[in-house]
C-alpha cells in the first residue's frame, strides 16, 4: 500500500468520497430496491423480494424507510383478483442513486490509482 499522503482537494465538497455516502441508500439491501427500481421502472414487491433474497416483512421494513426518506413511492392496487404492490423511484431517488453510484465511481478509482505492482 502507497504511504503518499493524499491532499484533499478543496473544491471537492467532502474530504474523502466515503464521508458523502448516504446511510439509508448506502444499506445492501436498500441499495439493491433502488437499483432494480431503476432499472425497472416500476417494479413488484413480490419481484424483489425474490430477486434480493429477502422475507416479506423484511423489504417492507427496507420500503418503509425508503419511502418515508422520499426515495420511492409505494402503489396498491391489483392484477386481477390478486392484490399487488409496486414500488417506483422518485426523483429524489434517482439523484440519491446517481450521487451514491458517484461516490463508489470516486473510491474505486482511489484505490485503483493507488494499488500498484510494488504494493501487492
Amino acid at each position: 500500500m502507497s504511504t503518499e499522503a493524499v491532499t484533499p482537494d478543496p473544491h471537492e465538497p467532502f474530504a474523502h468520497p466515503v464521508t458523502g455516502l448516504d446511510e439509508v441508500v448506502h444499506q445492501r439491501v436498500r441499495l439493491g430496491i433502488l437499483t432494480i427500481a431503476h432499472e425497472a421502472r416500476r417494479v413488484e414487491f413480490g419481484y424483489l423480494r425474490t430477486q434480493l433474497e429477502l422475507t416479506a416483512g423484511n423489504l417492507s421494513k427496507h420500503l418503509s424507510v425508503l419511502e418515508v426518506a422520499g426515495l420511492i413511492e409505494v402503489e396498491k392496487g391489483y392484477a386481477g383478483r390478486r392484490g399487488r404492490t409496486w414500488i417506483m423511484l422518485t426523483a429524489a431517488g434517482n439523484t440519491a442513486l446517481a450521487d451514491e453510484i458517484g461516490r463508489l465511481k470516486q473510491l474505486i478509482a482511489r484505490v485503483e490509482t493507488t494499488d500498484t505492482q510494488e504494493d501487492r
